[in-house]
């Protein structure tokens, strides 16, 4: 696994572990909820990055990188939505997939009837974003190999952690009067050039190889590239 020291809260670092291959996080602790706005964007980059890249499948056991014991498998919720990990039982730390990771964000939502249809309109199939296997759009909304409902990259909510990160990095102590008009001027701009990402040929394309959730965070980190 590759490290990538990041910022935490409290003007600290964190140093997060990745595994490309499986694409992957390890978390040593509570490291998770430590991460920034500017640190979550970061690990958004590396899993738009590594989303086009063949991935292998995780195998049926895993184990601690720290003391090799085998992780637990956990299924816990954030607000309605269900995401899953592995868990040191020494309390080591836990593996979770980029995916379940987006989940655990509230970044990933499932398709609405409209956005299926426009789906349907523009290609036959796409792969899961989860486990990586074919969907067949026109008999299913769902994958057959693991059960994943199809979902989407919450851009809205991608949107609005630029806000924050853009307000974070004000300084409290020279507030621009102005500051509410733009915040809100930096969260429209990021929404119409989300949407400007994520309605061209490129997006169908990321879709159908990689995953509608893929798609998304490639479009960010398509985003990210220009102004990062």
């Amino acid at each position: 696994m590759a490290a990538h020291v990041l910022g935490s809260h409290m003007g600290s670092t964190v140093t997060i572990d990745v595994c490309l291959t499986c694409q992957a996080f390890w978390f040593d602790g509570y490291e998770s909820l430590q991460l920034t706005p500017a640190s979550t964007l970061q690990l958004f980059r590396v899993v738009g990055d590594a989303a086009a890249r063949a991935r292998q499948p995780l195998p049926p056991v895993t184990a601690c990188p720290r003391c090799t014991m085998r992780l637990v498998p956990v299924e816990d919720l954030q607000r309605n939505t269900r995401f899953r990990y592995g868990r040191c039982p020494r309390g080591h730390g836990r593996f979770i997939t980029f995916f379940d990771f987006l989940r655990e964000k509230h970044f990933v939502k499932t398709l609405s009837a409209q956005q299926l249809a426009d789906l349907r309109a523009h290609v036959q199939s796409v792969n899961c974003s989860n486990c990586g296997a074919p969907v067949d759009l026109q008999s299913s909304t769902e994958c057959s190999h693991c059960g994943s409902p199809l979902s989407f990259f919450d851009m809205k909510h991608a949107a609005a952690l630029v806000e924050q990160l853009q307000a974070a990095s004000t300084d409290a102590r020279a507030v621009s009067p102005t500051l509410p008009l733009d915040l809100l001027a930096a969260r429209r701009e990021a929404e119409r050039s989300f949407a400007a990402e994520t309605t061209g040929a490129e997006w169908y394309q990321d879709a159908v190889s990689a995953g509608t959730v893929a798609a998304g965070v490639m479009a960010l980190a398509r985003w990210l590239g220009k102004r990062v």
